[in-house]
């Protein structure tokens, strides 16, 4: 598995995650819409640490920069 996520790509799905559970914590969502947010944030948070997209794959879609540039 090579990775396939830039740095940019990678901070700005840490920080959609972050904003998803600053929204939670303040009690701005719950229920069904808290539990989707989450697991939504949790795969962020995932493949950020990973730095593979399973959905940039099937479109060879790659937001590391070449090297040599």
């Amino acid at each position: 598995m090579q990775t396939n996520m830039g740095k940019a790509d990678r901070t700005i799905r840490i920080l959609i995650a972050i904003a998803i559970s600053v929204l939670y914590y303040a009690g701005m969502i719950s229920g069904t819409t808290a539990i989707v947010l989450g697991i939504i944030a949790a795969v962020l948070v995932l493949t950020s640490l990973v730095g593979f997209c399973p959905a940039y794959y099937p479109f060879r879609i790659s937001t590391r920069r070449k090297k040599g540039i």
